[in-house]
């Protein structure tokens, strides 16, 4: 193989890819991505971890020979990074060796066979659908922050796809970790009816979300059966990421959104963080509580620790119902109200022991629910 490419091409391409390749691998091969150069001078680069796979195409300024080799992800990114900008970079495969040159630089890297190279087979992905990249973006940031990290529970560690006929068709994501609750509703996308229940993995999701910032003006094409999902972004000769599901059963979350609090809080989202941020100054790890004390038309914040003291501060806020104490883990707290980009926020309450409902209004797509804390 050998095929001539811009650099900012090939380094574009590799950080797509090479953030795939996890830094530790028991198997060699695993390390590395695969790169494929073909006659009409396009050059396909792709990389796995056996449970998520990308391929990128890029166009190559030429390709004297075709042929595909495996070569180290991350010491060929590092190598990319570093050549000077605007260099031509020549990739050229001979005994085991690629040499990449670029200006007066060069240098053989080892490299394994293209045959070795686990592909994901992807098998039949009966729904497909459309959905534009801004959107998906949006889904993933409303939702994303509330996914578990505990291994225990498997089935938490990503973001629940689902669609549903309530008044009308639509697409949900959800994600909890057993203390918060984060939904994402919109319009049922064109050919998502019938789709089967799908949990995304966590770093499927994180790869995704990288690839749409630089995709956001498109659409992306998402092909899906119970056991795989497949986005395309760019179209043709664009970016494609496979991912394995993960097999388990997500909870019926819908049990826990509470739908009879009475009590309405309504505060300023970003003064609400900030004062909430402000007295968790003092909180330790065991203390990460912050009580809400709310009485009409004020909220007080208040931590109380035993090493470090107390903390409170008074915010103003829309209130009529009677005074009552509540409290929250101010991280999960601060990571919903960061969600908000609105003047206001709602928080809907019951009593101390109950879980809290949070959204901008009852029109946005974004829905959260809270469990409290004992303070």
């Amino acid at each position: 193989m050998k095929a001539t490419i811009e650099r900012a091409t090939l380094l574009r391409c590799l950080s797509h890819v090479q953030s795939v390749v996890e830094r530790r691998n028991t198997i060699p091969i695993l390390s590395n991505v695969l790169i494929e150069a073909s006659e009409g001078g396009a050059v396909k680069v792709m990389a796995t971890d056996l449970d998520l796979q990308v391929v990128e195409t890029m166009t190559a300024a030429s390709v004297d020979s075709p042929g595909a080799i495996t070569v180290s992800a991350h010491l060929l990114f590092d190598i990319a990074r570093k050549l000077p900008d605007g260099s031509q970079v020549s990739l050229e495969t001979a005994d085991n060796r690629m040499e990449v040159k670029a200006g007066r630089s060069r240098f053989k890297l080892p490299t394994l066979p293209r045959d070795d190279f686990p592909v994901i087979v992807e098998g039949d992905l009966p729904t497909s659908f459309e959905l534009p990249a801004r959107t998906l973006a949006e889904l993933i940031d409303r939702t994303r922050f509330a996914i578990s990290t505990e291994e225990t529970r498997y089935y938490l560690n990503g973001i629940f796809l689902h669609v549903t006929d309530e008044d009308e068709p639509v697409l949900k994501a959800a994600a909890t970790d057993g203390h918060r609750l984060a939904r994402f509703t919109l319009p049922r996308p064109d050919g998502a009816e019938g789709m089967p229940d799908v949990i995304v993995p966590r770093k499927a999701v994180g790869e995704l979300r990288k690839l749409l910032d630089e995709a956001l003006d498109g659409n992306v094409l998402v092909d899906l059966s119970a056991s795989k999902v497949r986005f395309t972004l760019g179209g043709e000769g664009g970016v494609v990421l496979t991912s394995k599901l993960i097999d388990g059963t997500f909870p019926d979350y819908s049990r826990v959104i509470p739908t009879g609090n009475d009590k309405l809080l309504k505060v300023d989202p970003k003064l609400f963080f900030a004062g909430v941020d402000r007295v968790a100054t003092i909180a330790t790890e065991k203390t990460r509580a912050v009580k809400m004390g709310l009485e009409p038309d004020k909220v007080t914040l208040s931590v109380t620790s035993p090493d470090n003291g107390t903390a409170t501060e008074e915010l103003a806020a829309s209130y009529a119902s009677e005074a009552f104490e509540i409290g929250f883990n101010a991280n999960y707290l601060k990571d919903i109200l960061d969600q908000i980009d609105a003047d206001e926020v709602e928080l809907h309450l019951a009593d101390a022991g109950a879980p809290t409902l949070i959204r901008q209004d009852e029109s946005a797509p974004a829905l959260y629910v809270l469990m409290p804390m004992r303070v």
